[in-house]
């Protein structure tokens, strides 16, 4: 799976459900976790990872072209963190 459309695609065959309702449950999934990280909560699957928030410290970075500095403001990226059923899947 490399796509959003084939996660619904196999969630549907899976659960089995239509279509219409997997894209529903993985739309709903991806809200849900986007929502707790941008209220600065962690959300944790036990089994599959964890999704958090880190910092970013504002740093000083170059202009590639030019070579002269320039200020990187400070930022918020999300971060997965697998778990260990999941590095088990991937080795196993």
């Amino acid at each position: 799976m490399t796509t959003k459309n084939e996660l619904i695609a196999a969630v549907a065959e899976e659960a089995k459900l239509t279509k219409a309702a997997a894209a529903a449950a993985v739309d709903a999934t991806f809200d849900i976790i986007a929502k707790a990280l941008k209220d600065g909560e962690e959300v944790k699957l036990i089994g599959f990872g964890s999704f958090s928030v880190v910092t970013r410290a504002a740093r000083e970075g170059r202009n590639p072209r030019t070579g002269k500095p320039v200020k990187i403001a400070a930022s918020k990226a999300p971060k997965f963190t697998p778990g260990k059923g999941l590095k088990e899947a991937v080795n196993g």
